[in-house]
Protein backbone atom coordinates (compact mmCIF):
# COMPACT_ATOMS: atom_id res chain seq x y z
CA UNK A 1 0.00 0.00 0.00
CA UNK A 2 1.29 3.45 -0.95
CA UNK A 3 2.29 5.55 2.08
CA UNK A 4 1.53 9.27 1.99
CA UNK A 5 2.56 11.96 4.48
CA UNK A 6 0.38 15.10 4.46
CA UNK A 7 1.87 18.15 6.17
CA UNK A 8 -0.30 21.10 7.16
CA UNK A 9 0.40 24.20 9.21
CA UNK A 10 -2.39 24.03 11.79
CA UNK A 11 -4.70 21.46 13.35
CA UNK A 12 -7.83 22.70 11.50
CA UNK A 13 -6.17 21.91 8.16
CA UNK A 14 -4.95 18.53 9.42
CA UNK A 15 -8.46 17.70 10.64
CA UNK A 16 -9.92 18.68 7.24
CA UNK A 17 -7.60 16.11 5.67
CA UNK A 18 -8.45 13.48 8.29
CA UNK A 19 -12.16 14.00 7.63
CA UNK A 20 -11.82 11.80 4.54
CA UNK A 21 -11.14 8.76 6.73
CA UNK A 22 -13.32 6.71 9.02
CA UNK A 23 -10.98 7.43 11.91
CA UNK A 24 -7.52 8.87 12.57
CA UNK A 25 -5.38 7.44 15.37
CA UNK A 26 -2.79 9.60 17.13
CA UNK A 27 0.91 8.70 16.85
CA UNK A 28 3.56 10.67 18.75
CA UNK A 29 6.72 11.53 16.81
CA UNK A 30 10.18 12.08 18.32
CA UNK A 31 10.12 15.56 19.82
CA UNK A 32 6.46 15.28 20.80
CA UNK A 33 4.57 16.29 17.65
CA UNK A 34 1.39 14.32 17.08
CA UNK A 35 0.73 12.66 13.74
CA UNK A 36 -2.74 11.42 12.80
CA UNK A 37 -2.95 8.06 10.99
CA UNK A 38 -6.03 7.61 8.80
CA UNK A 39 -7.82 4.28 8.52
CA UNK A 40 -10.01 2.74 5.85
CA UNK A 41 -8.40 4.29 2.77
CA UNK A 42 -6.76 2.61 -0.24
CA UNK A 43 -3.55 4.46 0.65
CA UNK A 44 -1.85 4.72 4.05
CA UNK A 45 -2.31 8.40 4.86
CA UNK A 46 -0.67 10.19 7.79
CA UNK A 47 -1.40 13.86 8.55
CA UNK A 48 0.85 16.17 10.56
CA UNK A 49 0.22 19.76 11.68
CA UNK A 50 3.87 20.88 11.69
CA UNK A 51 3.44 24.60 12.40
CA UNK A 52 3.30 27.85 10.46
CA UNK A 53 6.02 28.92 8.04
CA UNK A 54 8.67 27.18 5.93
CA UNK A 55 11.09 26.48 8.80
CA UNK A 56 8.51 24.70 10.98
CA UNK A 57 7.19 22.86 7.94
CA UNK A 58 10.65 21.63 6.95
CA UNK A 59 11.52 20.55 10.49
CA UNK A 60 8.26 18.67 11.02
CA UNK A 61 8.43 17.01 7.62
CA UNK A 62 12.03 15.91 8.16
CA UNK A 63 11.16 14.46 11.57
CA UNK A 64 8.25 12.44 10.19
CA UNK A 65 10.25 11.20 7.19
CA UNK A 66 13.19 10.17 9.36
CA UNK A 67 10.98 8.36 11.88
CA UNK A 68 9.22 6.46 9.10
CA UNK A 69 12.51 5.49 7.43
CA UNK A 70 14.01 4.26 10.71
CA UNK A 71 10.87 2.20 11.33
CA UNK A 72 11.30 0.54 7.92
CA UNK A 73 8.10 2.15 6.60
CA UNK A 74 9.28 5.04 4.39
CA UNK A 75 6.79 7.32 2.70
CA UNK A 76 6.21 7.22 -1.05
CA UNK A 77 4.87 10.78 -1.31
CA UNK A 78 4.77 13.97 0.76
CA UNK A 79 1.92 16.46 0.30
CA UNK A 80 2.02 20.03 1.60
CA UNK A 81 -1.62 20.93 2.13
CA UNK A 82 -3.86 23.58 3.60
CA UNK A 83 -5.65 26.79 2.82
CA UNK A 84 -4.03 29.81 1.20
CA UNK A 85 -4.50 33.00 -0.73
CA UNK A 86 -5.54 32.93 -4.36
CA UNK A 87 -4.52 35.30 -7.14
CA UNK A 88 -7.64 36.39 -9.04
CA UNK A 89 -9.00 35.59 -11.49
CA UNK A 90 -7.21 32.25 -11.82
CA UNK A 91 -7.88 31.00 -8.28
CA UNK A 92 -11.17 32.32 -6.87
CA UNK A 93 -12.40 31.72 -3.32
CA UNK A 94 -13.19 28.07 -2.68
CA UNK A 95 -11.14 26.77 -5.59
CA UNK A 96 -8.34 24.22 -5.25
CA UNK A 97 -4.83 24.63 -6.65
CA UNK A 98 -2.28 21.87 -7.24
CA UNK A 99 1.25 23.22 -7.57
CA UNK A 100 3.14 22.68 -10.80
CA UNK A 101 5.95 24.71 -9.23
CA UNK A 102 6.60 25.27 -5.52
CA UNK A 103 8.49 28.56 -5.32
CA UNK A 104 10.27 30.34 -2.46
CA UNK A 105 9.09 33.86 -3.27
CA UNK A 106 11.28 35.77 -0.82
CA UNK A 107 14.45 33.67 -0.60
CA UNK A 108 17.13 35.95 -1.99
CA UNK A 109 18.36 39.52 -1.71
CA UNK A 110 17.04 43.02 -2.30
CA UNK A 111 19.28 45.01 -4.65
CA UNK A 112 19.12 48.48 -6.25
CA UNK A 113 17.80 46.71 -9.35
CA UNK A 114 15.12 44.79 -7.46
CA UNK A 115 14.80 41.35 -5.88
CA UNK A 116 17.28 38.60 -6.80
CA UNK A 117 16.53 34.94 -5.94
CA UNK A 118 19.36 32.94 -4.41
CA UNK A 119 19.87 31.14 -7.71
CA UNK A 120 20.99 34.39 -9.32
CA UNK A 121 23.36 34.92 -6.40
CA UNK A 122 25.02 31.64 -7.34
CA UNK A 123 23.72 29.16 -4.77
CA UNK A 124 20.67 27.30 -3.56
CA UNK A 125 17.36 26.73 -5.27
CA UNK A 126 14.02 28.52 -5.22
CA UNK A 127 11.84 26.08 -7.20
CA UNK A 128 10.71 22.50 -6.76
CA UNK A 129 8.72 21.00 -9.62
CA UNK A 130 6.50 18.02 -8.74
CA UNK A 131 6.05 15.23 -11.28
CA UNK A 132 3.86 16.79 -14.01
CA UNK A 133 1.89 13.60 -14.71
CA UNK A 134 1.05 13.27 -11.02
CA UNK A 135 0.08 16.95 -10.87
CA UNK A 136 -2.26 16.60 -13.84
CA UNK A 137 -3.82 13.40 -12.49
CA UNK A 138 -4.46 14.82 -9.02
CA UNK A 139 -5.72 18.16 -10.35
CA UNK A 140 -8.11 16.51 -12.80
CA UNK A 141 -9.49 14.19 -10.10
CA UNK A 142 -10.05 17.09 -7.69
CA UNK A 143 -11.42 19.53 -10.27
CA UNK A 144 -8.48 21.76 -9.41
CA UNK A 145 -6.33 24.15 -11.41
CA UNK A 146 -2.59 23.58 -11.71
CA UNK A 147 0.01 26.33 -11.56
CA UNK A 148 2.63 28.06 -9.46
CA UNK A 149 2.20 28.30 -5.69
CA UNK A 150 4.58 30.70 -3.94
CA UNK A 151 5.82 30.23 -0.39
CA UNK A 152 6.13 33.43 1.64
CA UNK A 153 7.25 34.12 5.19
CA UNK A 154 4.97 37.17 5.41
CA UNK A 155 1.40 36.94 4.14
CA UNK A 156 0.68 39.51 1.45
CA UNK A 157 -1.38 42.42 2.79
CA UNK A 158 -1.34 45.05 0.07
CA UNK A 159 -2.21 45.45 -3.59
CA UNK A 160 1.33 46.61 -4.30
CA UNK A 161 2.89 43.44 -2.88
CA UNK A 162 0.36 41.24 -4.71
CA UNK A 163 1.20 43.00 -7.99
CA UNK A 164 4.94 42.57 -7.34
CA UNK A 165 4.56 38.83 -6.78
CA UNK A 166 2.37 38.45 -9.87
CA UNK A 167 4.93 40.32 -11.96
CA UNK A 168 7.87 38.25 -10.74
CA UNK A 169 5.97 34.96 -11.08
CA UNK A 170 3.74 35.19 -14.16
CA UNK A 171 0.75 32.87 -13.89
CA UNK A 172 1.05 32.42 -10.11
CA UNK A 173 -2.19 31.07 -8.67
CA UNK A 174 -1.75 30.91 -4.89
CA UNK A 175 0.44 31.84 -1.96
CA UNK A 176 0.97 29.98 1.30
CA UNK A 177 3.67 29.71 3.95
CA UNK A 178 4.84 26.09 4.06
CA UNK A 179 5.14 24.42 0.65
CA UNK A 180 8.78 25.20 -0.06
CA UNK A 181 9.86 24.01 3.40
CA UNK A 182 8.01 20.73 2.93
CA UNK A 183 9.52 20.33 -0.55
CA UNK A 184 13.05 20.96 0.73
CA UNK A 185 12.70 18.22 3.37
CA UNK A 186 11.14 15.83 0.87
CA UNK A 187 13.95 16.46 -1.61
CA UNK A 188 16.57 15.81 1.07
CA UNK A 189 14.97 12.40 1.68
CA UNK A 190 14.47 11.64 -2.02
CA UNK A 191 10.67 11.52 -1.69
CA UNK A 192 8.33 13.03 -4.33
CA UNK A 193 6.27 16.04 -3.28
CA UNK A 194 2.95 17.71 -4.09
CA UNK A 195 1.30 20.88 -2.82
CA UNK A 196 -2.49 21.23 -2.65
CA UNK A 197 -4.10 24.51 -1.57
CA UNK A 198 -7.74 25.48 -1.10
CA UNK A 199 -8.29 29.21 -1.53
CA UNK A 200 -9.71 31.05 1.49
CA UNK A 201 -8.97 34.65 0.48
CA UNK A 202 -7.76 36.81 -2.36
CA UNK A 203 -4.09 37.80 -2.29
CA UNK A 204 -3.96 41.56 -1.72
CA UNK A 205 -5.21 44.04 0.87
CA UNK A 206 -5.84 42.24 4.14
CA UNK A 207 -9.61 41.97 4.69
CA UNK A 208 -10.45 39.29 7.25
CA UNK A 209 -14.18 39.87 6.79
CA UNK A 210 -13.89 38.64 3.20
CA UNK A 211 -12.06 35.42 4.07
CA UNK A 212 -13.95 32.15 3.63
CA UNK A 213 -11.95 29.78 5.82
CA UNK A 214 -14.79 27.32 6.39
CA UNK A 215 -15.48 27.02 2.67
CA UNK A 216 -11.78 26.54 1.97
CA UNK A 217 -11.46 23.80 4.58
CA UNK A 218 -14.47 22.04 3.08
CA UNK A 219 -12.88 22.31 -0.37
CA UNK A 220 -9.66 20.86 1.06
CA UNK A 221 -11.58 17.85 2.40
CA UNK A 222 -13.22 17.43 -0.98
CA UNK A 223 -9.88 17.45 -2.76
CA UNK A 224 -8.48 14.81 -0.41
CA UNK A 225 -11.49 12.58 -0.96
CA UNK A 226 -10.29 12.25 -4.55
CA UNK A 227 -6.59 11.84 -3.77
CA UNK A 228 -6.49 8.11 -2.90
CA UNK A 229 -8.27 7.25 -6.13
CA UNK A 230 -5.94 9.45 -8.15
CA UNK A 231 -2.89 7.82 -6.56
CA UNK A 232 -4.12 4.27 -7.10
CA UNK A 233 -5.57 4.71 -10.59
CA UNK A 234 -3.96 2.66 -13.39
CA UNK A 235 -1.03 4.45 -14.92
CA UNK A 236 -1.41 5.99 -18.33
CA UNK A 237 -1.79 9.38 -19.98
CA UNK A 238 -3.14 11.77 -17.38
CA UNK A 239 -6.16 13.91 -18.20
CA UNK A 240 -5.61 17.63 -18.51
CA UNK A 241 -6.79 19.83 -15.61
CA UNK A 242 -8.93 22.92 -16.27
CA UNK A 243 -7.14 25.54 -18.44
CA UNK A 244 -4.92 28.10 -16.75
CA UNK A 245 -2.40 30.77 -17.56
CA UNK A 246 1.13 29.67 -18.44
CA UNK A 247 3.17 29.52 -15.22
CA UNK A 248 6.78 30.55 -15.38
CA UNK A 249 9.15 31.77 -12.70
CA UNK A 250 11.32 34.60 -13.89
CA UNK A 251 14.94 34.75 -12.85
CA UNK A 252 15.43 31.07 -12.08
CA UNK A 253 17.85 29.34 -14.48
CA UNK A 254 16.46 26.07 -15.78
CA UNK A 255 19.68 24.28 -14.87
CA UNK A 256 19.10 25.14 -11.21
CA UNK A 257 15.49 23.98 -11.03
CA UNK A 258 15.18 20.76 -9.15
CA UNK A 259 12.60 18.02 -9.25
CA UNK A 260 12.34 16.02 -6.04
Amino acid sequence: MRRVLVVTAVAAERDAVCAVAGSCAAVTLPGGQELRRAAGLPVALDALAAGVGPAAAAAGTATALTAAALAGQPYDLVVSAGIGGGFPPGAPLGSVVVAEAIVAADLGAETPDGFLPVTELGFGTVVHRPDPVLVRTVAAAAGAVAGTVVTVSTVTGSAARAAELAERHPGVLAEAMEGFGVAEAAAAHGVPVLEIRAVSNAVGPRDRAAWRIGDALAALTGAFRTLPGALTAPTGPAPEPPPRSTSLTRGTPTSLRRTP
